[in-house]
């Protein structure tokens, strides 16, 4: 074989794996969830804001960038380790991504920091899944009878 053969050959290989990488993104994209747009704390101004789509499970929250090829989730909140902050309304260089509806709120887990801009149905759904949580009181065995 030519050297020319083996590195077409090999680029093929490489374009097919990535043609797979995002069919197989946009598969776990398809699979529902609630749009949300979110980025690691501290941030400067508007930069560093991702859409994607989070899902709930019961103990955690999982973040799906719309412009990554990760297999995974981007982001994991853990249920029992969120902390909120405050919630507060886009500030003026976010208006670009966001309108006036949006609330953004700061999260901590983990010692991680988040923010996260969620319309006001999403907000109402977070909340629930955040404040239906079994309290730490619950995880403790039962009393000997």
């Amino acid at each position: 074989m030519h050297t020319g053969v083996i590195v077409l050959i090999i680029l093929v290989v490489l374009l097919v794996c990535l043609v797979a990488a995002f069919l197989y993104r946009l598969v776990i994209l398809r699979r529902g969830g609630t749009a949300a747009i979110m980025r690691t704390a501290p941030a400067a101004g508007g930069s560093g804001w991702r859409h994607g789509v989070i899902r709930y499970g019961d103990n955690s929250l999982v973040f799906f960038k719309l412009s990554s090829l990760r297999p995974g989730p981007d982001h994991r909140i853990t249920r029992q380790g969120v902390d909120l902050g405050e919630r507060r309304r886009p500030r003026s260089d976010e208006f670009d991504i966001m309108t006036e509806d949006i609330a953004i709120l700061e999260l901590t887990d983990g010692g991680r920091e988040y923010e996260i801009a969620l319309d006001r149905g999403a907000l109402t759904a977070f909340l629930s899944w955040l404040e239906s949580r079994p309290s730490g009181r619950s995880k403790r065995g039962r009393p000997a009878a």
